[in-house]
């Protein structure tokens, strides 16, 4: 149903008197409509390509794969020393 010129009009004097009134609020639903419209972008199939993994998802995998790797070092090197100091032990 099309509105009438007037209620056109008071529409868009009411959208100017909260631009005028409350930037914030105007910057927040400009983020808002963007972020709906990326969402419709793709779930209608714009976006079929995998996805990149995000840095910080990238950077924790990183990191774990360094610390289970520095925790198998420690417990190899330990093991080590715990088997030669039994071995030294029986020798003597």
């Amino acid at each position: 149903m099309a509105w009438s010129q007037d209620e056109e009009r008071m529409l868009a004097q009411i959208e100017q008197h909260l631009v005028d009134d409350d930037p914030r609020l105007v910057a927040r639903l400009e983020s808002f409509n963007e972020r709906v419209r990326r969402s419709e972008a793709r779930s209608t199939g714009q976006s079929e390509d995998r996805r990149r993994p995000r840095r910080s998802t990238v950077i924790i995998l990183i990191s774990w794969l360094l610390i289970a790797t520095l925790v198998a070092t420690l417990l190899i090197m330990v093991l080590r020393d715990d088997a030669a100091a039994l071995a030294w032990v029986s020798v003597a």
